[in-house]
């Protein structure tokens, strides 16, 4: 997208925060011992502590439900409007890959009324269906964007819930299309946020676990629920959460998580629609709440703090690599010791990286080849990739790819460890890395890269987000097709109608073949 697409209005007043006024209660005594808990005191654990924050669920569906498209942030337009272009384009190569293909192919043998478009097949299904699908495919090669707080790839979940209700119900200018997109975001990446890094290091994929909040709030935008049911839509969709990280290593069924949190927010919205009830305290509840069974290390605060003024959609970035986010810093850093002294793969006798603790234990797993799934998952094979290719994107993780002798015998060169001055540095750093080369010649070339391209700290820029669009989507869509869904990403605050964006991402390509 054209850096000329940035929004000249002058910037809005923020609003006033949403942060319930209440007091939250004493803190809570320290949890007894497990034998001395008989049945009738489980009964009574919701009710007799406190919560973690009260009206933490309330107050975020009150925000969810009350936002206007005149409420945001110009900084949050913009950036919507690039991840929606990004986002397409994830959906659209995302489409044509063998496990979304198995979950379409699914879908179509349920033969559901035909409500909303399965991108790029020419295929039509129930709302619900459709996102299963689409949200898939937003997720299925690690393309998506990313939210570093949260762990949280907002953009695969919101855009085919939103453009799906819009071809469903019609009438939806870009506009609408923003603001369904920009709650779904913020009231997301809130429950991600507050969930902190616990929830990983618990086993959770975020995508599967806090993303179906990300559903729940975009649909219930789209469905135009009120402060009440957006309330219910969270309840209810918080008993969905799901998704294990032992699926990195070679599972299809990574790329599902998001399907799924795509659909269990719809399926939330639309019962809360019919009165159907949830867990009113969803979030903050101290016994069965979302944060306390997912999370040993929850901070509520962060569901709330700044709501309305401090917009967290706004620190969302993008990926130039086709890998796991947490270890773009190490390729960044490779690359460039790389160019700058010209080194082939052949002048590296050693590589040593230093990377933090999540991303030793979420990434610097010994490598085999499994699957794309499992390769873009590892720290080992992307290095190698970087080593040899100067890049880790679509064409470095084809199937064809993963057992090269070349790749395989690089990585018995890497060293990764648990870089104690990284951790050190605490939780905003954890995509950081401390990367060191030794040369066959005796030289030793270093490295240390703290924010990875793409982080708010080191921004992708409009421009950027469109040469990937168009690298990713060359195999799916003809030249003018690109060229349409660019212009029409990059004037979506203005569109008055989104039926010919819809028309184009509901063409069939390359995926139905």
């Amino acid at each position: 997208m054209p850096a000329s697409a940035s929004s000249t209005k002058a910037p809005r007043r923020p609003r006033s925060s949403w942060t319930s006024r209440q007091p939250a209660g004493p803190r809570p005594s320290r949890r007894r011992a497990h034998a001395s808990i008989n049945k009738q005191e489980y009964a009574s654990m919701s009710s007799s502590k406190p919560p973690l924050l009260a009206n933490a669920t309330r107050d975020l569906a009150a925000f969810a439900a009350s936002v206007r498209y005149e409420d945001l942030p110009d900084d949050v337009i913009q950036r919507i409007k690039t991840s929606a272009l990004d986002s397409i384009a994830c959906c659209l190569y995302g489409a044509t890959l063998p496990w979304t293909r198995k979950v379409a192919d699914m879908v179509r043998e349920e033969g559901a009324a035909p409500a909303a478009s399965v991108m790029g097949t020419g295929q039509r299904s129930s709302v619900a269906n459709a996102v299963l699908v689409n949200a898939t495919a937003g997720h299925a090669f690690e393309l998506d964007d990313i939210h570093k707080e949260s762990i949280l790839h907002p953009g695969s979940i919101a855009l085919p819930i939103a453009i799906a209700y819009a071809e469903r119900d019609g009438g939806w200018t870009g506009r609408d299309l923003i603001t369904a997109m920009a709650t779904g975001y913020e009231i997301g990446i809130r429950v991600g946020n507050a969930a902190t890094m616990g929830l990983f290091f618990r086993g959770f994929h975020p995508q599967g676990s806090s993303g179906v909040f990300v559903g729940a709030a975009c649909a219930g935008k789209s469905l135009g629920l009120d402060a009440t049911r957006m309330q219910h839509a969270l309840g209810i969709v918080g008993s969905q959460a799901g998704g294990l990280m032992a699926a990195q290593e070679g599972a299809m069924v990574k790329r599902f998580h998001a399907g799924r949190a795509a659909q269990s927010g719809v399926y939330s919205a639309q019962l809360a629609a019919r009165d159907f009830t949830g867990i009113t305290d969803a979030l903050e509840a101290s016994y069965g709440g979302y944060l306390v069974a997912y999370s040993d290390s929850p901070n509520a605060a962060r569901l709330t703090d700044g709501l309305g003024s401090v917009w967290e959609t706004a620190k969302v970035g993008y990926k130039p690599h086709a890998s796991v986010t947490s270890i773009h810093s190490a390729l960044d850093g490779l690359a460039r010791i790389m160019q700058e002294h010209r080194l082939s793969p052949d002048d590296i006798e050693a590589l040593d990286v230093g990377v933090s603790e999540m991303t030793f234990v979420h990434c610097a797993w010994d490598y085999k080849a499994q699957g794309v799934t499992a390769a873009q998952m590892n720290l080992y094979y992307g290095l190698a990739a970087i080593a040899h290719d100067g890049m880790a994107f679509v064409n470095q993780y084809r199937q064809d790819r993963l057992a090269d002798p070349r790749l395989l015998d690089f990585i018995k060169r890497i060293h990764a460890r648990s870089d104690e001055a990284i951790n050190a540095m605490g939780p905003a750093f954890r995509h950081a890395a401390n990367v060191s080369v030794r040369t066959r010649d005796g030289r030793t070339l270093t490295q240390q890269v703290l924010n990875r391209r793409g982080s708010p700290e080191n921004p992708l820029q409009p421009q950027d987000v469109e040469f990937k669009f168009r690298n990713v989507v060359e195999s799916c869509l003809a030249p003018a097709d690109v060229d349409a869904v660019v212009r029409m990403c990059d004037t979506l605050d203005t569109m008055e109608d989104l039926s010919p964006l819809i028309a184009m991402l509901a063409k069939p390509g390359t995926s139905a073949a």
